[in-house]
């Protein structure tokens, strides 16, 4: 598979109706200052959450390991605009800046690129790889929301990849790649792998705590939280059909949950053309209200419907 010939493949015509929700844009020198932006607000966040959680005052470091999960969720949220190469005017950055995005919180930049890619590709059809393991199209139930938003088994995956790289045993499991991209994919394993082994070097040498508070702790609650985060993209939408508007869904938000999210409240925007700088996708958020089907005013809004939805589910037999 080319997978930079995925970038634009579903970037396709537009149904009757919408006259600039598919349309492309290249990244500008303004878009490149805006996502510098994001990065320097995820460092200052990330240094002030790295203070608090090493406070003695419990109430202060249980807000500080909150905040680094909250950026470690986001931080996910910045790499996912890098997946697409939306972030800069060049290519060469985005695997520069992407990797250590994930690393936080053990996801691989180019073994989530590939798989996103196909993602877009495939949406609305059984081959759908989404990286996450949450998989939308199946029964909704209590249990299997509750055991996406507890997948801890995910992390343990990694390590598993983690060795896999390492004695020279990885494949990848969702169709064919090319060579060079396998060895991203390998070496960035392997880069991971040194940092999980560094950190555990350092709690044997009697720094357990530091790396408890500063990544561990934080770590388990960003799970969830980028869960809830990643939830509401595709789960009660037409599974069935490649039709973006029907498909995906979009939630208008606050400025707030668009900053944290890095714009992943506006699904349908991003998935009618994937590589528009996340920042200009508010752009056609108009567009996508007037001819959508999955248009919510809040985050609120979608998880009443989600919890109207479980409540009405029929009962098993």
């Amino acid at each position: 598979m080319a997978v930079e010939r995925l970038l634009t493949e579903r970037d396709s015509a537009p149904p009757a109706g919408p006259a600039v929700l598919f349309t492309r844009l290249k990244v500008t020198s303004a878009d490149e200052r805006v996502f510098l932006g994001k990065l320097a607000v995820l460092a200052v966040l990330t240094c002030a959450g790295a203070v608090l959680a090493l406070q003695t005052n419990l109430w202060a470091a249980g807000a500080g390991i909150v905040l680094l999960a909250a950026m470690f969720t986001h931080a996910v949220e910045l790499q996912h605009q890098c997946l697409h190469h939306s972030a800069f005017r060049r290519a060469f950055p985005h695997r520069l800046v992407g990797v250590p995005l994930g690393m936080p919180l053990l996801v691989v930049y180019s073994h989530y690129r590939v798989r996103h890619l196909q993602h877009h590709r495939y949406l609305g059809t059984p081959q759908d790889t989404e990286f996450f393991g949450f998989d939308t199209r199946g029964p909704l139930t209590f249990r299997a929301l509750l055991r996406g938003l507890l997948d801890y088994p995910r992390l343990g995956t990694v390590v598993a990849e983690i060795v896999r790289a390492a004695t020279g045993r990885w494949t990848y499991a969702f169709g064919h790649i090319a060579p060079a991209m396998r060895r991203r994919i390998v070496t960035e394993h392997l880069l991971l792998g040194a940092a999980v082994a560094s950190l555990a070097v350092l709690a044997a040498l009697g720094h357990g705590e530091y790396v408890l508070r500063l990544w561990v702790l934080p770590l388990l609650l960003a799970v969830p939280m980028h869960f809830l985060v990643e939830l509401p993209e595709h789960l009660l939408c037409d599974t069935e059909t490649t039709d973006v508007l029907r498909n995906t869904r979009s939630i208008r938000g606050s400025w707030l949950t668009t900053w944290f999210t890095n714009g992943n409240n506006l699904h349908i925007e991003h998935h009618a053309a994937m590589t528009v700088p996340i920042n200009r996708l508010g752009e056609r958020h108009a567009e996508a209200r007037s001819f959508a089907a999955h248009v919510e005013r809040s985050y609120a809004d979608f998880y009443r419907i989600l919890w109207q939805a479980l409540r009405s589910r029929p009962a098993a037999p």
